[in-house]
């Protein structure tokens, strides 16, 4: 199973050939951060911040740990990157051209957005500071065909997409190629599993109601013979009673094949003895 941060790794190796693509991105990750503060887990993504903005030559500090506010506190485990809020000036996404939208979306999942691959199906959130942000993504990702959700937990405004195919839209339009393979992975194996199932469950119920059938015709047989009625009936029919009773187990077609007649032949001959120990019992 691919992990998340393959993913991200995956995303974080991409270097926009375009100056404008590198300030999109540049803007998403300050989207996707608290005010101008990048605070991120994944090296990798602290790295593309440094990098987006030194090829734009945005001043930037280097990463450095974020210091814990009290013993135990995870913060510990981040890379903090101040970035220079003013890359965003005059840049919005209505302007922006598709290339520059893409971009965009790479930023913020990078900087607030996290990607999951388990059984139950794949799962992608943006976890943001305010409403206004959420909302904003949520009606981007619309326009380009990525329906999402916005929920709010412990105070932050989350946009989630859940369906397969948005999200493998999303991974699509953002460069994510190893996660749109595991995502048709999952899929197919899904669907392999799914169709085997179906067809597993067809051969039980065959198998149960050739069973039932088999008992059926095993019992007409024995009432018959009981009454001496098996030994006056037609060749064929004591024939097949016989094949029945030696083949208790088997299908019509296995039968059939013994018999050297066809299959329909003998359903007719095993109805028939049934239907003549029904009428004797009446």
């Amino acid at each position: 199973m691919l992990l998340a941060g393959e993913v991200k790794g995956e995303l974080a190796r991409i270097h926009p050939a375009r100056a404008c693509c590198r300030r999109a991105e540049l803007v998403g990750l300050l989207a996707g951060s608290e005010g101008n503060v990048l605070r991120t887990l994944d090296h990798a993504t602290a790295r593309t911040a440094v990098h987006l903005a030194s090829a734009l030559g945005v001043a930037v500090e280097p990463p450095r740990p974020a210091t814990p506010e009290r013993r135990g506190d995870r913060s510990r485990h981040h890379l903090i990157v101040e970035l220079d809020p003013s890359v965003s000036d005059g840049w919005t996404w209505e302007s922006a051209a598709a290339c520059d939208r893409r971009s965009f979306l790479r930023g913020i999942l990078l900087a607030s957005g996290s990607i999951s691959f388990t059984s139950s199906g794949p799962h992608v959130e943006f976890v943001l500071r305010d409403r206004t942000t959420a909302d904003g993504l949520r009606t981007h990702l619309a326009g380009l065909g990525c329906r999402a959700l916005v929920a709010e937990r412990r105070g932050r405004h989350v946009v989630y997409l859940k369906g397969q195919e948005e999200i493998g839209a999303l991974l699509r339009l953002v460069g994510a190629n190893r996660g749109v393979l595991e995502l048709e992975t999952h899929r197919v194996g899904r669907d392999v599993r799914s169709r085997l199932n179906r067809l597993l469950n067809a051969e039980q119920a065959n198998l149960a109601r050739t069973v039932e059938a088999a008992g059926r015709q095993l019992a007409a047989i024995a009432s018959l013979e009981r009454r001496g009625r098996l030994a006056r009936l037609a060749e064929p029919l004591r024939e097949t009673a016989a094949f029945r009773r030696r083949m208790p187990d088997a299908d019509l077609d296995t039968l059939a094949t013994a018999l050297g007649v066809s299959r329909s032949a003998v359903n007719h001959r095993l109805r028939r003895l049934v239907e003549l120990a029904n009428d004797q019992e009446d």
